[in-house]
């Protein structure tokens, strides 16, 4: 008497099933993986644009207010003006320093454009003005920095709130309407270090780095299309030899019936 196989296939609908949602995973993590390479490829183009325009000679403050968004982001600028100190604005920062606040305050120049200067970082205890006299520059400046974006809205997890007097990003045109200073620039300028080491508010301090981690989570899509696939390819396997066994079984039988 011929022995039934010790496993059953399984119903040729489920075989169907599983092999539309194998294939529609690893499909989709392959394109994952293609579109992490891809960003990672602009990625690269834009470190390399940014460091030409952070290492490029400085250009004069018209020149880069003329420049559109994606041109004039982490340009060198040269402006002179005067400072408003009654109107600056303090952002909560964390920074080399620890916590405390950026200090934003807006320059007039002399043609009449109103800039915002993020001027640097000043501790909690120092937020107060009159804590750090020998940064309250009067009169025509000259001044050097990247020209950065504004940043409307809030932090991470935190709207700005300007009527509570709270900020947690730089957005120029909200500091503006809460400071009645009339329109701005939609850029703002991180002033370079100051000539004196120990005076407040500390500038410089620009963190010029890019997370570039696609390469990484190309390779985990990669890995995951791969996982799919060999699983898929095991399972299709085996459900064919199972099958095959059971199509022996069944000749065997008719054979001896």
């Amino acid at each position: 008497m011929t022995p039934e196989p010790d496993e059953a296939p399984r119903p040729g609908w489920q075989v169907v099933v599983i092999s539309i949602i194998g294939f529609a995973l690893a499909g989709g993590f392959m394109w994952l993986c293609v579109w992490q390479v891809e960003r990672a490829a602009w990625k690269h183009d834009l470190i390399a644009r940014v460091e030409a325009r952070v290492h490029a000679l400085p250009i004069g403050w018209p020149q880069a207010a003329a420049l559109p968004p994606d041109q004039a982001e982490y340009r060198q600028v040269i402006l002179s003006g005067t400072f408003d100190h009654s109107r600056e604005t303090l952002v909560q920062a964390v920074t080399e320093h620890g916590g405390g606040f950026w200090v934003m305050t807006p320059l007039t120049t002399p043609d009449g454009q109103t800039v915002l200067i993020n001027r640097g970082f000043v501790p909690s205890d120092r937020r107060d003005p009159t804590t750090r006299p020998e940064g309250q520059v009067e009169g025509l400046i000259t001044l050097q920095g990247l020209l950065r974006l504004t940043e409307p809205g809030g932090g991470f997890l935190r709207s700005n709130d300007p009527d509570a007097n709270r900020w947690y990003s730089r957005d120029t045109a909200a500091i503006a309407a809460a400071r009645g200073l009339g329109p701005v620039a939609g850029y703002f300028i991180d002033a370079e270090a100051s000539a004196q080491p120990d005076s407040l508010p500390i500038g410089g301090l620009t963190v010029i780095k890019f997370r570039d981690t696609h390469m990484v989570y190309a390779l985990t899509w990669f890995a995951l299309a791969a996982m799919v696939a060999t699983g898929l390819a095991i399972l299709l396997k085996h459900d064919r030899r199972v099958r095959r066994r059971w199509a022996i079984a069944e000749a065997a039988r008719r054979r001896e019936g």
